[in-house]
This record gives structure tokens, C-alpha cells and sequence, in this order.
């Protein structure tokens, strides 16, 4: 597969980035929720922006920007950091197909999703769930910072252990 072209999401994409989401989901047993209606999950209201991998096949990656909601990962920043809501944002969605992986296409979906944050002067966390290492290696070289853990919970009383990312400051 030829290296993707990131963008913006725009709502013709949705078709194509829930067909990746659902490869990735049979892959890699991610995202533990949504995936009964991968549209919903990723047409979200909370969506602030997201961007796409697209290569000649078609939608490769996603990756979103989001209102808080909640998430473990905005609590723990913002009382670790004693910055408010208003200036924190989570970054979520991110997926990309395993044969678009080699082209360094979540590295370029983050770095999106980075600058919108960078200026808007928001700052980005995340949750990740401990199984995915891969991702955790991402997040750790483009050097967001571990700050704690929690317990995601999804579906009907299911959980996973998560660790807690904080984007770095610029």
C-alpha cells in the first residue's frame, strides 16, 4: 500500500472510515465500544475536528479531536496540572488498517491532530488501553507523558486496565 494522504475528515468519509474501523476492530480488538455502529461512534456531537489516511483504496486511518466527556484522562490532567476544562481536549478515534501501518500513518494523524489542538491552545490527553502497545510506542515517541491509569469501562459491566496520556507541552 502507497503512503496515505491526511486531511479532514469530511462527512463523505464516514462510509470508508467505518469500514476501516470495523477491520481494525477484527485486527486488533479496537475500539472495545462502537463498533456495533462505527457511524454514530465517529460522527459523535463531541467531535471537534478528526482528519483521514487515504490512500488509492480508499479510507486507511482516523483520527479525532474531542469535547471532553468525562474521560479519566481529563480528570487526572487537570488535577494534576490545575488547568480547566475549556483548555483541554481528547484525542480519540485513532485507528489506522494494518497494511497502511508501515507508511508511519498514525504518527501523521497525530501530528494533525496536535497542531489543530497547538492552535486552538488546547491541550490534548488520551486513555489507552494497556493491551496496545503499539500505540502506547507511538504516544511515547512523539513525546506525551504517562499520567496515571484507570479502568475503561464499556458495554454491559466490562473493563479494561487503561494508562493515561498528556500531549507535550510546545
Amino acid at each position: 500500500m502507497k503512503p496515505s494522504v491526511v486531511r479532514r475528515f469530511n462527512a463523505d468519509d464516514l462510509s470508508g472510515a467505518a469500514k476501516a474501523l470495523v477491520e481494525v476492530h477484527e485486527t486488533d480488538g479496537y475500539p472495545v465500544e462502537g463498533i456495533e455502529d462505527p457511524d454514530a461512534w465517529l460522527s459523535s456531537e463531541d467531535v471537534l475536528a478528526a482528519w483521514v489516511a487515504e490512500t488509492d483504496e480508499g479510507i486507511a486511518g482516523h483520527v479525532s479531536v474531542m469535547r471532553p466527556h468525562g474521560e479519566d484522562a481529563v480528570s487526572l490532567w487537570i488535577e494534576q496540572s490545575g488547568d480547566d476544562e475549556a483548555h483541554v481536549a481528547v484525542l480519540a478515534r485513532l485507528f489506522v488498517i494494518k497494511a497502511a501501518r508501515e507508511h508511519a500513518t498514525g504518527r501523521r494523524l497525530m501530528e494533525a491532530a496536535m497542531e489543530y489542538a497547538r492552535e486552538r491552545g488546547l491541550r490534548l490527553v488520551l486513555d489507552v488501553m494497556a493491551k496496545d502497545a503499539a500505540a502506547i510506542r507511538l504516544y511515547e515517541r512523539l513525546g506525551w507523558c504517562r499520567i496515571g491509569e484507570a479502568t475503561h469501562s464499556y458495554g454491559s459491566g466490562q473493563s479494561i486496565q487503561a494508562i493515561c496520556f498528556v500531549a507535550p507541552e510546545v
